[in-house]
């Protein structure tokens, strides 16, 4: 399985509110923030890319005692996506 670092969350990282002070002269102000349809269909659409077939088949092996994990092949995936990441960036930085 190789690492998918494309993957970009579609919901913002939570930040602590500020409190607002009101202008003396303007009176109350009120914001509003709306989506349009378009936005709003593609961010409910969208999902991180989770098998969860995959993630029972595999609890359940673990469960058994059935799973066997290959660190040969664990290493070269490792060693193949940092390889990925590397040429990446180098490409970018040229």
């Amino acid at each position: 399985m190789k690492i998918d670092s494309s993957y970009i969350p579609t919901t913002p990282p939570v930040t602590q509110r500020q409190t607002a002070t009101p202008a003396a002269s303007t009176g109350s102000a009120q914001e509003a923030v709306s989506l349009s349809q378009l936005a709003g269909s593609l961010q409910s659409s969208e999902k991180p890319p989770v098998n969860t077939a995959k993630i029972q088949e595999i609890k359940q092996a673990i469960s058994e005692g059935r799973f066997k994990i290959n660190p040969e092949a664990i290493a070269d995936r490792l060693i193949e996506s940092a390889r990925d990441l590397v040429n990446s960036s180098s490409k970018r930085e040229a």
